[in-house]
């Protein structure tokens, strides 16, 4: 089983410059003219990718918050159900 860390450089990229990656690791793996070993690598950085994206966007979602206003006209905020 492959290990969940993920990878130094990856971790210090911006969702969008993850993403992409993930985007190109894709596309070479559908063309289908990697080697195996190539395509092996490719499939383990992009799980490492699609982990560093989904902890980003775990991460704005909870820096995300709704204004609410109570029924006593008080204002509060709550967590916002983007899924």
């Amino acid at each position: 089983m492959a290990e969940s860390k993920i990878p130094a450089d990856i971790a210090k990229m911006s969702f969008e410059e993850a993403l992409g990656e993930l985007q190109a690791l894709v596309r070479a793996l559908e063309k289908g003219e990697s080697k195996l070993d190539e395509a092996v690598q490719f499939y383990e950085r992009g799980a490492a990718l699609k982990r560093h994206c989904e902890a980003k966007l775990r991460d704005a979602q909870e820096k995300v918050a709704k204004i609410v206003i109570g029924a006593d006209g008080s204002v509060g905020s709550e967590p916002v159900d983007l899924g």
